[in-house]
């Protein structure tokens, strides 16, 4: 990489290929503990449904308006120390919600939660993208499947805290101080990717890239989905299929766990079909996923439908990372444009199948989000391999494969 130097000691792919893994784990493992959390914030603030569902907005505002300033720390205090400062912030922020008073408090307290997320998340997958391209092969996929992993572990501990009755302000303050300390040898082996010494500086606010936004488009279309599979499955296997409450809000755990096992396993098969075929063919599961779920009237069509959902979408964002990383010569700035904008897919995606809902069904919000997933397809041509900053590769087969 001509813009970059790569300080004395940094430390091999392999290594580092493990130490970014447990990075992404970490970062996860946060995300989980705090979503088992929220019925306590809710009960222990005396929020109405409309309250918390304001409060939760503020994360991702966090991360939005934080994620462009990545790539200045990047450049300022090298990619290592960059990762584990973010990364023990985020998990440190953990325990500010738990910690709020009020309404005002808690959404502050998220904004910083979610800014520490997005900068922390810039940088990791930035890491995860250099340890790609020293390998030679995809890694991507993994390493989200790792964060998903991680957040599944973590979610457990928090549901048996539950149970247990403990109060979360002392159950997010200690999980906060211990992942921060895990966070610490999870970093060691990362590579220490620093800037030549003519590189000019980042701006501290830095907008996404003009060659980012297709890609981000990519992505925009996958987290739509995700996010409204996320939260609204369970609405629609009970209001639609007619479900229990159990089988409804078993939906979301098999959603959840369909897409960490493809995402664990989908370097496989991006290494055999490249990553367009990949995204092509995801699209096209996630569709069917959809037309099951549109078509559904009973839980035993629309569970293995929004299964379907997330085995198809499950790597298109660690593809549309990767290809953003290799879009210019800046990564940390264009994987911030790519986040921002999936980011803002996650943020609306609720509302907007809420809001179609609400003037129609739900059956018409996940015709919408049927016709998103079938946009993959068209559009995966944007996550094409490239040489880092040069034009897309050949689309011939074996070019294709051969770089994966």
């Amino acid at each position: 990489m001509p813009h970059q130097q790569h300080a004395r000691g940094s430390g091999t792919a392999g290594r580092a290929r493990v130490s970014v893994a447990l990075v992404f784990a970490v970062h996860g493992a946060v995300t989980g503990s705090f979503v088992t959390r929220i019925p306590w914030l809710q009960d222990h603030l005396h929020l109405s449904p409309g309250q918390l569902g304001l409060a939760l907005v503020s994360p991702a505002l966090g991360a939005s308006f934080a994620m462009p300033l990545a790539g200045r720390i990047v450049h300022r205090f090298g990619a290592r120390a960059a990762v584990r400062g973010l990364l023990t912030l985020w998990c440190l922020a953990l325990a500010l919600p738990a910690l709020a008073p009020g309404l005002a408090t808690l959404c502050l307290a998220l904004l910083v939660y979610g800014g520490t997320s997005g900068m922390a998340d810039v940088a990791m997958n930035a890491q995860g993208v250099e340890v790609e391209e020293r390998l030679g092969r995809s890694i991507m996929s993994g390493l989200h499947g790792m964060w998903s992993a991680g957040g599944l572990v973590a979610s457990g501990f928090g549901v048996l805290a539950a149970r247990q009755q403990l109060d979360a302000r002392l159950q997010l303050a200690v999980t906060a101080v211990v992942l921060a300390l895990l966070a610490q040898p999870a970093c060691a082996g990362l590579l220490d990717v620093r800037p030549a010494p003519e590189a000019e500086a980042p701006p501290r606010f830095a907008l996404p890239p003009r060659s980012a936004l297709v890609i981000g488009l990519v992505g925009f279309c996958a987290v739509f989905a995700e996010g409204a599979s996320m939260d609204w499955s369970g609405v629609y296997l009970r209001d639609v299929t007619g479900s229990s409450a159990g089988t409804a809000a078993a939906c979301y755990t098999a959603f959840a766990a369909t897409m960490t096992a493809a995402r664990l396993t989908g370097d496989l098969v991006i290494r055999r079909l490249g990553p367009v075929r990949a995204v092509r063919l995801g699209g096209a599961v996630a569709t069917l996923g959809g037309l099951l779920v549109v078509a559904a009237d009973t839980p035993g069509v629309a569970v293995p439908g929004f299964a379907l959902i997330g085995v198809g979408i499950a790597v298109v964002v660690p593809l549309a990372f990767a290809a953003a990383g290799r879009s210019g010569p800046d990564p940390s700035r264009a994987i911030a444009g790519v986040a921002t904008v999936t980011y803002t897919s996650g943020l609306v995606a609720p509302a907007i199948v809420g809001g179609i809902a609400q003037a129609t069904s739900l059956t018409v919000s996940f015709t919408v989000v049927t016709l998103l997933a079938a946009a993959l397809v068209a559009g995966a041509g944007a996550l094409r391999r490239r040489p880092r900053g040069g034009p897309p590769e050949s689309a011939a087969p074996d070019l294709e494969r051969s770089t994966g």
